[in-house]
C-alpha cells in the first residue's frame, strides 16, 4: 500500500501560505477556536482537573462544562496558547531549566492533537526575563529612554530574547511602544518617554528581539529570525499613554490627528520592522475601548497599514468591554472578535469563552470569514516563528540566563541611564564624583540594600517586591566594592538624629524612592517621596554633605527638599546591576543619560509635555549634567 503524501503544511520546504492554506483546509471550528484561545498555566493546577463531557463533534464545545488539566486540554480541546501572568511560575524560586521543562512537557501535550499544532507559551519579559529567579533584570524603559542608545536597547532586546528561548518560550509580550502624557499613569515606567520620536529610535527592540529581516521581506508580514529570536508584540495599541488624568486602562480624549501624531507612530516603526503581534490597550478613545474597536484594529490596522500579523488582547481585555466587566460576556466576545481580534487571553475561564464563541458562530453573528482571518494569521506566525519544525526549546540557551555578558550589558545601560540633575550647591564647586578614599561614609535609605525595590514591577511577581528576590547587585554592595579598604560603610535605613553626634562622615548616599508597583496599583495623583523620603533627606542633608539618588519609574515632587542636598541623580528602576551606578558616582564613567520626560514642581502642572505652553518645569525634557571628568582630578583633594 502506497504511502501517504506528507501534508503541505508539514512540509518546511512549501511556501508559508500554502502552509497555511492547507492546514486551514482540515481545521475543525473546535480546533480553530482552540488556536485563538490563550490560556493561563495555573489551569493546570490538580484541583482544576474534571471529568470532559464530550458529545459529538460538531457540539461538544457546547456541552463543555468542567475545567481539564492542561494536558488534556491541550489534546482536545486544541489549545493554541498558553501564557504565564506576572509571576506565574512552574513553582516558587523555578529555576530557567524548571520553566523549560515546563514549557516542553506542555509542547508535547499539544503535539499528541489531532493536526499536531504547536502551541506558543507567552510571557511579559519586559526588563529581561523578568519572571524567572536569577536571569539579568535590565533597568525599565524609562531608563532606556534616558540614554537615547537606541543599539543599546536592541542589544538588550536580543539578550533577553536569548534567555526567554533558553527556557522554551517563543513569544514576547514587549516592546512596550507607549507615549506617556502623563507620570501619574501606573505604568509610566513602561514607557521609553513622554516624547513621540525619542520613542519611535526605542523600536529597535522589535529587531533586538525579532532578528533583522532581508528587505526583500513583504510589508507588514511577521517576521522571526531563528531560534534565540522571539515573536514580539507592540503593545499597547494604542493611545494607553494619554488618558484622561493619567488613569490606567482610562480613556483618552483627543482628535484622530493627535492620536496619530502622538501615539500611533511608534506602532508604525515596529510594522516596519515587521513586528509579528499587536496587544490592544485596555483603554478607550473617545468612549470606545480600544478591544471592539473596528475602526482601529480592522480598518486601519489591518487594512489600511496591511499588518498580516495577529491582534491579542490584554489580560481578560474583553471582559472589560462592559462595565461591570462581564456583564454581558457574549457580546464582549462578539464585540472584540468582530473588531479584529485574533487571540484572546482569556486566560482562566476558557470553556465559557469556548462555549459562547463557538455558539456566536453556529448562529452567524460572528461569521466563519473571520474565524478562519484570525486563525490564518495565527497560524502564519506560527510558521514563520519556526515552531512546526523546532517546538521544543534549545536547551543550549540555558547557559545563557543571567550570564556574565548579560550582566555586564545590563551595567553598562543602568551607567548610561543615570541621569545628572545637580551637582553642587555652588556650580563652582562640583560634589561628583565621590571620593572613593573617603575615611567614613554614611548610606541611607532602604532603597539602597534592596533588590526588589530596584528592580521595581513585573519582577519575579506581578508587581514586584522587596527584598532579594532575585541575584544581583544592590547599590549598598555596589559601594562596599567601590571604596578603599580603608574607607568604613555604615548603613542605616533609617538613622536617628543621635547617629550624627558622635561620627563625622565624608558624606552621605541617601537612596530615597517609589516601592514596587504595577498598573492600577502605581496611579498616584500625588507623587511624593514614599517612605519618609522628604523627611529623610532633610535630617541627613542638614548634617553631611549628601547625594541623593532616586529609585522611582517617574518624577516624584523634589523641588522642596534640593536645597537639603548636594547631588541629586535620577537612577530610575535599574535592576540588578548597580554597579552601574557607582561606577559613575564615583568617576570611572561620566554622566551619559538625559531626562526622558519633564520633571515637574508640583503635581497641579501636570499634564506638562515638552512644548506645551504652559512649560515651566523643575527640570525640562533633555537635561542632564555632566562631571566634566576630563577637567578634573577623580580624586576629591
Amino acid at each position: 500500500m502506497a504511502m501517504e503524501a506528507t501534508p503541505i503544511y508539514k512540509d518546511p520546504h512549501q511556501p508559508i501560505e500554502a502552509r497555511v492554506q492547507d492546514l486551514i483546509s482540515r481545521m475543525t471550528l473546535a480546533e480553530k477556536i482552540g488556536q485563538m484561545t490563550q490560556i493561563e498555566r495555573a489551569v493546570a493546577t490538580p484541583s482544576a482537573i474534571r471529568d470532559l463531557a464530550i458529545g459529538n463533534e460538531r457540539s461538544y464545545l457546547i456541552k463543555f462544562r468542567c475545567w481539564l488539566p492542561l494536558s488534556e486540554f491541550c489534546t482536545t480541546v486544541y489549545a493554541g496558547s498558553i501564557l504565564s501572568g506576572g509571576g506565574s511560575a512552574p513553582t516558587s524560586g523555578a529555576s530557567a531549566k524548571d520553566w523549560v521543562d515546563m514549557v516542553d512537557r506542555f509542547q508535547k501535550s499539544a503535539l499528541e492533537s489531532r493536526l499536531s499544532i504547536p502551541m506558543v507559551y507567552g510571557v511579559d519579559a519586559v526588563h529581561g526575563h523578568n519572571n524567572v529567579v536569577g536571569a539579568t533584570i535590565f533597568p525599565h524603559n524609562i531608563g532606556l529612554g534616558a540614554t537615547r542608545d537606541a543599539d543599546l536597547v536592541q542589544k538588550i532586546a536580543e539578550a533577553t530574547a536569548k534567555e526567554v528561548r533558553a527556557t522554551g518560550i517563543p513569544y514576547n509580550f514587549a516592546p512596550c511602544v507607549a507615549v506617556c502624557r502623563d507620570p501619574r499613569w501606573g505604568r509610566c515606567f513602561e514607557s521609553f518617554s513622554e516624547d513621540c520620536e525619542l520613542v519611535r529610535s526605542m523600536t529597535t527592540a522589535v529587531r533586538g528581539l525579532q532578528g533583522s529581516p532581508p528587505e526583500v521581506h513583504p510589508k507588514g508580514y511577521p517576521y522571526v529570525g531563528g531560534r534565540s529570536n522571539v515573536i514580539a508584540c507592540a503593545k499597547h495599541y494604542v493611545g494607553d499613554g494619554g488618558t484622561d488624568g493619567g488613569v490606567n486602562e482610562g480613556n483618552t480624549l483627543s482628535s484622530f490627528e493627535h492620536l496619530e501624531s502622538v501615539h500611533l507612530r511608534p506602532f508604525l516603526d515596529c510594522f516596519s520592522l515587521h513586528v509579528s503581534t499587536v496587544m490592544a490597550s485596555f483603554s478607550s478613545w473617545n468612549g470606545t475601548k480600544l478591544h471592539c474597536n473596528y475602526y482601529l484594529i480592522t480598518e486601519l490596522l489591518k487594512e489600511q497599514l496591511g499588518f498580516k500579523g495577529f491582534v491579542i488582547s490584554d489580560w481578560g481585555g474583553i471582559d472589560k468591554i462592559l462595565d461591570p466587566p462581564k456583564s454581558d460576556y457574549r457580546y464582549c466576545i462578539s464585540a472584540s472578535i468582530n473588531a479584529g481580534m485574533d487571540m484572546v487571553m482569556v486566560p482562566f475561564l476558557y470553556e465559557e469563552f469556548i462555549k459562547e464563541l463557538t455558539s456566536l458562530v453556529e448562529s452567524g453573528e460572528i461569521p466563519m470569514a473571520r474565524i478562519n482571518d484570525a486563525v490564518e494569521r495565527i497560524l502564519r506566525v506560527k510558521f514563520i516563528s519556526g515552531l512546526f519544525e523546532h517546538p521544543f526549546a534549545d536547551r543550549s540557551l540555558l547557559q545563557t540566563v543571567g550570564c556574565e555578558t548579560h550582566r555586564k550589558l545590563a551595567r553598562e545601560a543602568v551607567r548610561k541611564s543615570l541621569v545628572l540633575l545637580k551637582n553642587g550647591k555652588d556650580p563652582e564647586k562640583p560634589f561628583l564624583p565621590l571620593d572613593k578614599n573617603a575615611k567614613r561614609v554614611l548610606v541611607v535609605g532602604q532603597h539602597a540594600d534592596d533588590i526588589g525595590y530596584q528592580c521595581g514591577g513585573w519582577t519575579i511577581s506581578w508587581a514586584g517586591s522587596s527584598g532579594k528576590i532575585t541575584e544581583g547587585t544592590t547599590i549598598l554592595e555596589a559601594i562596599k566594592k567601590t571604596v578603599s579598604e580603608h574607607t568604613e560603610v555604615i548603613y542605616e535605613v533609617d538613622p536617628s538624629p543621635e547617629i550624627f553626634n558622635d561620627s563625622e562622615f565624608s558624606f552621605a548616599i541617601v537612596v530615597v524612592g517609589e516601592e514596587p508597583y504595577v498598573e492600577n496599583l502605581g496611579d498616584n495623583s500625588v507623587l511624593d517621596i514614599p517612605l519618609n523620603g522628604a523627611e529623610l533627606i532633610r535630617l541627613v542633608g542638614s548634617k553631611v554633605p549628601t547625594l541623593v539618588i532616586m529609585i522611582s519609574g517617574r518624577p516624584l515632587v523634589v523641588e522642596q527638599v534640593l536645597d537639603n542636598m548636594e547631588a541629586f541623580v535620577a537612577a530610575w528602576l535599574p535592576g540588578t546591576e548597580c554597579d552601574g551606578i557607582t561606577d559613575v558616582i564615583f568617576g570611572d564613567y561620566e554622566f551619559h543619560g538625559t531626562l526622558p520626560r519633564t520633571w515637574f514642581k508640583r503635581v497641579d502642572q501636570l499634564p506638562m509635555n515638552v512644548g506645551d505652553s504652559n512649560y515651566d518645569p523643575l527640570f525640562p525634557f533633555g537635561f542632564g549634567l555632566k562631571m566634566n571628568l576630563e577637567k578634573q582630578d577623580t580624586t576629591k583633594q
